[in-house]
């Protein structure tokens, strides 16, 4: 009975879209006198588009119930990120696409990869329920590394038969990065299994720097993206094998620059833009894709190009049929610009409906948070878990680099003064932990840090991507246990301390890794915490301390990491000890 009721209403929406597109009767809404942006021709036609139940049916001339006069000003379709970890805006869902959405970004395809490894699928669905019902397009993809690899202790293992209860929900497209990629190129059965749950949807990559047979076994595995790609070979590489290339513009990793060059006229339907993980200072302060946008054309990229990468792109990679253009049968998802050069937004329509309409309408909240608060279960900490007994010896040393999630490996000869370590040229090392926070497990990776610069103090916090455990670094140990504490006081975050005082804390409740609040709010309080980072603590200015800072623990992306399992050597994918012995 049901069916045939939805199918006889369907029946009568159709036929209305039809009438109106055939201009028998006038449309709920018609946008007049625009110049819409064409993504399929990569040209601008002067005219009308024509709205029904928030779809467009025409384009072209139009009579409407409520006419939009758009006064000759461009018409794109809504912009979509087509790889985004929401828990990185340190808010949730919600308040991230109170942020996102009139920025013009009206569809995000988001990989839910951290919350899960700390929460597992209780994790994910919070990140579901959250998003349902809200005036945006949420995707998902189901994180496919939960922990990233064997090599650290998480708050969840994901099975492909846990993934299999998700997978067939309407808001799945597939598979998330495949950040596990020795595992994949080597045939592992685990992850077989979790790539053929898949069947024909997305599969996205994680793989920097393979290439040759290794990077034909990784695409042999159904992977279609890539969005770690930093320089014009991988990207060359990787646009031969039929892949997909996202061109990232984030808050650590920073590629955009570079990749921008490799974009041509013959390559560029294969690329698009995402974001990954972006900080709250600058999606308030830049923007979202529309930043990607605006920068590439700042960079010399045509305009209609880059909206085509920010769109139809994403939308063809994805398979997302309803979004991406302004045509007959997609979702009336609509950015007016003022111009294209500069990429000025004057409004945003999603479904029709101006978004600042929507977003002061907003349905109550549903999700419930009781599955992912009180996620900081630490084992007693103490001044034995720092202790480190290099003096004199020749260690292996984590370098960070500007602008990059990438490290390099350095051996160099520790040199101890009073309780600081320093190379033998007199360059500081930082100390640097990483503590299993899920299950009380008692695990402590330690290691020394170079270039980061910090000086007399610490910083701790929850976010060590990917498994999330508690990740501290610092020049003294008194500091970096009086951090730590403080995190696991406040149920997870980001703690500053300096010469036994606490500078600034920022509560992340949800998981350890978002707050609840406004994400203006919770920007207030982390830029107060960067400036005492770089201020106070001089820590070094090309570098983002907290971005930076969690990425260390990322054993995933070379060179050389840690985990609370110990020093990670990406590049042998094994541990290795910090002592280089004979």
């Amino acid at each position: 009975m049901n069916s045939t009721r939805e199918h006889l209403a369907n029946k009568k929406k159709l036929k209305k879209q039809i009438d109106t597109a055939a201009g028998r009767i006038k449309a709920d809404k018609v946008f007049k006198n625009g110049k819409i942006i064409n993504v399929f021709t990569a040209e601008i036609i002067e005219g009308d588009v024509a709205v029904v139940d928030g779809e467009i049916v025409g384009i072209g001339h139009y009579l409407g119930m409520e006419e939009i006069d758009l006064a000759g000003k461009y018409v794109a379709p809504g912009l979509i990120d087509g790889h985004v970890h929401i828990e990185s805006s340190m808010v949730s869902p919600r308040e991230f696409m109170n942020v996102i959405l009139p920025r013009g970004t009206t569809s995000i395809v988001a990989d839910p990869h951290e919350i899960a490894n700390v929460r597992g699928l209780e994790g994910i669905r919070y990140m579901m329920d959250s998003s349902r019902d809200l005036p945006m397009n949420f995707y998902f993809v189901l994180p496919s590394c939960v922990p990233s690899t064997e090599f650290e202790n998480s708050g969840a293992n994901l099975l492909a038969e846990d993934l299999s209860t998700l997978i067939d929900r309407k808001d799945v497209l597939g598979l998330g990065e495949l950040m596990d990629y020795p595992g994949v190129i080597q045939g592992r059965e685990d992850i077989l299994d979790k790539v053929l749950i898949a069947e024909d949807k997305i599969i996205d990559g994680h793989g920097p720097e393979i290439k040759d047979q290794e990077l034909n076994a990784y695409r042999m595995a159904g992977v279609r993206t890539e969005h770690e790609c930093s320089t014009l070979e991988e990207m060359e590489n990787r646009l031969r094998l039929g892949m997909y290339v996202l061109i990232r513009q984030g808050s650590a990793a920073r590629n955009l620059d570079v990749l921008i060059k490799g974009v041509t006229k013959e390559n560029s339907r294969r690329c698009l833009f995402c974001t990954d993980d972006r900080h709250p200072e600058d999606l308030l302060q830049e923007g979202h894709i529309d930043n990607n946008v605006r920068h590439a054309i700042k960079l010399g990229l045509d305009p209609i190009t880059a909206i085509q990468m920010a769109t139809i792109n994403a939308s063809e990679c994805y398979g997302l049929h309803k979004v991406g253009a302004v045509a007959p049968g997609r979702w009336a998802d609509l950015v007016i610009l003022e111009d294209l050069e500069s990429f000025k937004i004057h409004s945003v329509y999603k479904n029709g409906d101006r978004v600042q309409e929507l977003l002061n309408n907003l349905p109550k909240d549903r999700a419930d948070t009781r599955w992912v608060k009180n996620s900081v279960n630490l084992h007693h900490v103490s001044s034995k878990d720092l202790k480190l007994e290099v003096d004199g010896k020749e260690i292996r040393v984590i370098k960070v680099l500007p602008h990059s999630l990438l490290t390099k490996k350095e051996i160099l000869r520790a040199k101890l003064e009073g309780e600081k370590y320093y190379s033998e040229e007199g360059e500081p090392l930082l100390k640097m932990a990483v503590i299993e926070r899920h299950h009380k497990r008692g695990s402590v990776g330690l290691g020394l840090v170079k270039d980061f610069d910090l000086q007399n103090g610490a910083i701790a916090l929850t976010i060590a991507h990917d498994s999330h455990n508690l990740i501290v670094l610092g020049d003294r140990d008194e500091d970096m246990l009086l951090a730590v504490k403080e995190v696991e006081k406040i149920s997870g975050g980001i703690a500053i301390v300096s010469k036994g005082e606490i500078l600034g804390s920022l509560s992340l409740p949800l998981a350890g890794l978002m707050s609840e609040e406004p994400m203006e709010a919770v920007n207030k309080k982390f830029k107060a915490m960067i400036d005492i980072a770089y201020n106070q603590l001089k820590v070094n200015p090309e570098i983002d301390p907290f971005m930076t800072l969690s990425f260390l623990a990322l054993p995933v992306i070379p060179e050389i990491k840690l985990t609370d399992m110990g020093l990670f050597d990406v590049t042998e994918f094994g541990f290795v000890d910090l002592e280089v012995k004979d």
